[in-house]
C-alpha cells in the first residue's frame, strides 16, 4: 500500500503553504502530493484559489522525487490539447515525476461563476470520456486526429509523453469505467465506505474483463478523508481543527469520516489502510483538510507510510 497526501488546493492554499506543504512530504517521505482542480471554494468563496497546473509546474522545478498530481481535473474547464499539453510541461519539468487526473466535473457553482458549460450529468460524462481518450492519445502517438461530439483534432502532432500516468476518477459507474479501462492507468474513487469500495473494485474489474483487459493492468486508488493523532487526545484535536476550519463540530468530523476514511491513532489507521489494500488497492489519497497543519504530514510519511511500505519491499 502507498501513502499519498491529498490537498483541497481552493480552500485558501497559498504559495507559501504549497512550498512547505511539498517541503515537509519530500523531508519525511510522503512519496507524492495531489491536489484539487477547482476554482471555487466550496466553504468560502473569499479564500484564494491557485490554478493547479500553474502550481504543479512551479512545484516540480522546486522538488526532486515528490510525486506530483490533480485529484482531478475537470473535464470541463480546459480543452483536452491545452490539458494535455500543460500535463506534459510539468511532467517535462520534474523529469517524469507527474500524474494527471481526469474527471467528469461536479461543482456547479464554479461553472456558474466563471462561465464553464456545466450541462447534464450525461454530456459532462461524455465529455471526460472523448478528453481521456485525446489525452491518452496526444501523450503516446505521434499524430492523433479524433472527430466527436465535443472535439476535433486534425493531424494534431503528439507530445511523447508515454510514460506520463493517467488517473480517471469517479465512482465507477458506467460513464467513467469504460474510458477509463480502455485508457487510463490508475482510476481513483472516493469518500466510500468499506461496502462501497468493494463494489467500486468489483465493477471496474467486471468493466475490464468485458473489454479484454486483464484487471491487474489498472492500478486501484482511493480518496479518503485522514483524521489522525499519536494518541486519543491529538485524534480528537485534530477533528475539532478541521471542523473549526469548515463550520462544523470535531465530533460530527470524526463520527461522518470513520465511516469513509482513517481516523484514529496511528496503530488504527494503518490498520484501516492494510484493509483498504485488502481490497484491491494499491494506494490512498489522504485528505489533508488543515493545510497549515505541516505535523500530522511528518506523523504521515515518519509512522504510517514505511509501516505499509515495509510489506511490500
Amino acid at each position: 500500500m502507498r501513502v499519498a497526501l491529498m490537498i483541497e488546493g481552493q480552500e485558501g492554499v497559498t504559495w507559501d503553504d504549497w512550498v512547505a506543504l511539498a517541503e515537509t512530504c519530500e523531508a519525511h517521505g510522503v512519496e507524492a502530493l495531489f491536489r484539487s482542480d477547482h476554482y471555487v471554494s466550496g466553504s468560502d468563496e473569499s479564500r484564494p484559489v491557485l490554478d493547479a497546473w500553474a502550481t504543479i509546474s512551479a512545484l516540480a522545478a522546486r522538488t526532486t522525487k515528490l510525486r506530483l498530481g490533480t485529484l482531478v481535473s475537470p473535464a470541463t474547464f480546459r480543452h483536452p490539447a491545452v490539458l494535455a499539453r500543460m500535463a506534459a510541461t510539468a511532467d517535462d519539468v520534474s523529469g517524469g515525476r507527474v500524474t494527471l487526473g481526469i474527471g467528469a466535473g461536479w461543482m456547479e457553482r464554479e461553472h456558474e461563476a466563471y462561465g464553464f458549460d456545466f450541462a447534464t450529468a450525461r454530456a459532462r460524462v461524455a465529455r471526460f470520456g472523448e478528453q481521456l481518450e485525446i489525452v491518452h492519445r496526444l501523450l503516446r502517438d505521434d499524430r492523433v486526429d479524433f472527430e466527436g461530439r465535443f472535439y476535433t483534432l486534425r493531424d494534431a502532432p503528439g507530445l511523447h509523453r508515454p510514460d506520463l500516468a493517467l488517473l480517471a476518477g469517479g465512482s465507477a459507474f458506467p460513464g467513467t469505467t469504460g474510458p477509463a479501462v480502455r485508457f487510463a492507468d490508475e482510476y481513483n474513487t472516493f469518500f466510500a465506505t468499506t461496502d462501497e469500495v468493494r463494489e467500486r473494485k468489483q465493477r471496474l474489474d467486471d468493466a475490464c474483463t468485458a473489454a479484454g483487459r486483464d484487471p491487474a493492468t489498472l492500478r486501484y486508488s482511493l480518496m479518503a478523508p485522514c483524521v489522525i493523532g499519536t494518541d486519543e487526545a491529538a485524534v480528537r484535536a485534530s477533528a475539532q481543527r478541521i471542523g473549526a476550519r469548515f463550520g462544523r463540530d470535531g465530533d460530527d468530523v470524526l463520527e461522518r469520516y470513520a465511516e469513509r476514511g482513517p481516523v484514529g491513532t496511528v496503530e488504527r489507521v494503518i490498520e484501516r489502510l492494510r484493509e483498504i489494500e485488502s481490497l484491491g488497492y494499491e494506494r490512498v489519497m489522504l485528505q489533508h483538510l488543515v493545510h497549515t497543519d505541516l505535523v500530522t504530514v511528518e506523523l504521515i510519511g515518519r509512522e504510517v507510510a514505511p509501516a505499509l511500505a515495509s510489506r511490500h519491499p
